[in-house]
C-alpha cells in the first residue's frame, strides 16, 4: 500500500497518508501568543487547512488528543473547540496536560481522520 507523506521536514512530516487514514502531526499555532482560546482557534484552522490538502475535512476526524500546558485553560479551550466542531461528526478525544516545546506554546492537537 501506498504512503503518502505532506511537507517532510527533518524530524517529521506534517501529513502522512496511508490508505484512507491520516495522520496528522501534533499542530501548535506558528506565532504562540494570546490566550489558550485564541491559540485553539489558530490549531484548528491550521488542521482544517491541512485536511483539506489530504483531500479530507473536520467531519472526517476519527480522533483527536489535545495537550495542554495547564488544564487551567480547559474550559477555555473548550469554548474554542466546541464553536469549531462539526457537531454532527464528533471525534473521539482526550485532553492531557503535558509541557510543549515551548513555554508560549499552550495547546497542541494530533488528529487521525479518514479520507
Amino acid at each position: 500500500m501506498i504512503i503518502e507523506r505532506l511537507d517532510v521536514g527533518e524530524r517529521i512530516s506534517r501529513a502522512v497518508i496511508h490508505g484512507d487514514t491520516i495522520y496528522l502531526a501534533g499542530q501548535a499555532t506558528p506565532d504562540p501568543v494570546g490566550d489558550i482560546a485564541g491559540q485553539t482557534t489558530v490549531v484548528l484552522q491550521k488542521i482544517d487547512d491541512l485536511l483539506a490538502r489530504c483531500d479530507s475535512n473536520k467531519n472526517q476526524i476519527l480522533f483527536a488528543q489535545i495537550h495542554l500546558t495547564d488544564m487551567a485553560g480547559f474550559d477555555d479551550m473548550n469554548r474554542a473547540w466546541v464553536a469549531w466542531a462539526p457537531k454532527p461528526a464528533l471525534p473521539a478525544r482526550t485532553v492531557v496536560e503535558a509541557r510543549l516545546p515551548k513555554a508560549e506554546f499552550l495547546v497542541e492537537i494530533t488528529v487521525i481522520a479518514a479520507r
